[in-house]
């Protein structure tokens, strides 16, 4: 994997986890919520695996925020 690649991910799980953190909701809620197993969200925030476009969509549809946010 490309150090971009590494580095996109690893900032898509923090911005994750600073939406959830502020939503005040936990990674297993945001996980029900999403319809994935109950881990996959705290896998996400730890750069443990890898999220779909799709996934990311919803995340963003779900914190009401445009997808491009989760990259930044």
């Amino acid at each position: 994997m490309s150090s971009f690649m590494e580095e996109t991910y690893k900032k898509i799980g923090q911005n994750v986890r600073i939406y959830r953190q502020k939503a005040n909701i936990s990674q297993e809620k945001l996980s029900e919520i999403l319809g994935v197993n109950s881990k996959f969200i705290g896998h996400v925030e730890r750069f443990e695996r890898f999220i779909s476009l799709k996934k990311l969509i919803e995340i963003a549809e779900f914190f009401d925020i445009p997808v491009k946010n989760l990259f930044d």
